[in-house]
């Protein structure tokens, strides 16, 4: 008797689960699986379940090829499984491949090819639906979103589009994804939502046509270069019924999350400065350092700053200042902007040429909070007061590279599952909008044509 393990958390069970179970079965005699709890789930990255345990038990049960379930719900168990089960074969899907070959020591391991593709009928009603998702732009933030989308339940990556065939035949085939065009129309008519990755200039005008067709948007910063572009596109997305996010991902993350709650909770008093800074000496041949129209600091990685100084301070600020450090192009190597409100002020830091220390500070009038860099990803932060013998250190959760919350937040809002909506509000990013608008007449004042 040829003996089969595989393990999941098959939460929300659709096809492509029933697919893996089969093929998994017909590689032996007698197949377990291995079912992960809640706790085990948060505590290996997977942090949006949600069917309870029971329910993915008997899905598992009902598809027949299961001749014993286990649960699974803590590290080092597939070890012990497979020397308790006497196990010939331990096998996952692909998306997985590389990540149990330490188990080749115990048993054969086996990748199973993912599902190229998941009908819309599911095996049964679900709660919810499962979105099925295309992505814009096969650039470095592309494969680390494909990543990160393993970790989150309700999400199937489906299509790739790039205006460049070959690069998006490329990605398709290296992420193994069942569709890729460089028609973006046909592309449209394979998915439910849509991730917008390519360049600055191009996302306005990709998202507005996503939205037009009925399609979700979640799209990387920043989303447009005018306030009346992002008020039009949260317009037509409300219009049309559909979710539109700006993707800033640490507007998602729990710490940062924590982080306001904290600074809004009066440990500090009340705030009255906020400064934060994101910085990098990026390659001199990146586009961020040779697209004199589109790179530059600001553009990068400005959103990043502004987001705690519009959360913590709000949007009616009374005069805003950019100043900038430029290179022989008139593009910004280093970007300051600088905020005056009613009762408070605030400095935003942003460059690809020029280096700072990375972090967030908020000053209260009761003590101040600190957050190292990287700030962005908030896995820590400390409350320090007058006596410098008191500080309140706070480590948050963080799993991967914080891609995983907002893909999270996004299905959840598609869904009407958010337990908190809006962690960045439509008003707030259209405020950022307006900001980048600023920072472009300015470019424009320096001779750039934009």
């Amino acid at each position: 008797m040829i003996k089969v393990i595989t393990y999941g958390t098959f939460d929300l069970f659709h096809e492509g689960h029933y697919r893996l179970l089969e093929r998994a079965k017909a590689l032996g005699d007698y197949l377990i699986v291995g079912v992960t709890t809640e706790h085990f789930d948060q505590m290996r990255g997977k942090i949006n379940v949600m069917d309870p345990i029971v329910d993915r038990i008997e899905n598992v049960k009902k598809t027949g090829f299961a001749d014993q379930i286990i649960v699974e719900d803590h590290a080092g168990q597939k070890v012990e499984d497979i020397q308790k089960y006497d196990i010939d074969i331990m096998t996952v899907g692909s998306d997985w491949e590389g990540h149990f070959d330490y188990l080749r020591d115990y048993c054969k391991v086996v990748y199973l090819e993912r599902t190229p593709n998941i009908s819309s009928t599911m095996l049964r009603r679900q709660k919810v639906s499962i979105v099925r998702m295309g992505i814009v732009g096969t650039g470095r933030i592309a494969p680390r979103f494909v990543a990160e989308a393993n970790y989150v339940s309700g999400i199937f990556i489906s299509c790739a589009y790039n205006p460049v065939k070959e690069s998006a035949r490329a990605f398709a085939e290296r992420m193994k994804l069942a569709c890729y065009t460089e028609e973006y129309d046909e592309f449209l008519q394979n998915i439910d939502a849509v991730y917008i990755a390519s360049p600055h200039e191009t996302h306005s005008e990709y998202a507005k046509r996503a939205i037009e067709k009925g399609k979700h948007v979640l799209c990387e910063k920043p989303m447009t270069f005018t306030r009346w572009e992002a008020e039009e596109l949260y317009r037509l997305a409300q219009d049309k019924g559909v979710v539109l996010m700006e993707a800033i991902k640490v507007a998602y993350c729990p710490g940062f999350q924590q982080l306001l709650a904290v600074a809004r909770s009066g440990k500090i008093g009340e705030i009255r400065d906020v400064e934060a800074c994101f910085s990098r000496i990026a390659d001199e041949n990146s586009r961020e350092r040779t697209d004199k129209v589109y790179g530059g600091g600001f553009l990068e990685y400005g959103s990043y700053p502004l987001v705690p100084i519009i959360k913590l301070l709000g949007l009616e600020y009374e005069d805003l200042r950019i100043d900038s450090i430029l290179d022989a192009y008139g593009m910004d190597l280093y970007t300051k902007i600088q905020f005056r409100y009613p009762e408070g002020l605030a400095t935003a830091k942003m460059g690809v040429g020029v280096k700072s220390e990375g972090q967030l500070v908020i000053a209260g009038t009761k003590g101040y909070i600190l957050a190292p860099s990287p700030w962005w990803l908030t896995k820590g932060f400390e409350v320090r007061y007058e006596d410098p013998n008191k500080i309140d250190r706070y480590e948050p959760a963080f799993m991967g590279d914080g891609l995983r919350y907002e893909i999270a937040e996004f299905v959840a809002e598609i869904n009407g599952t958010s337990e908190k909506k809006s962690k960045l509000s439509p008003e707030e990013s259209i405020a950022m909008a307006e900001i980048v608008e600023r920072f472009m007449e300015q470019r424009r004042e320096r001779g750039i044509r934009v």
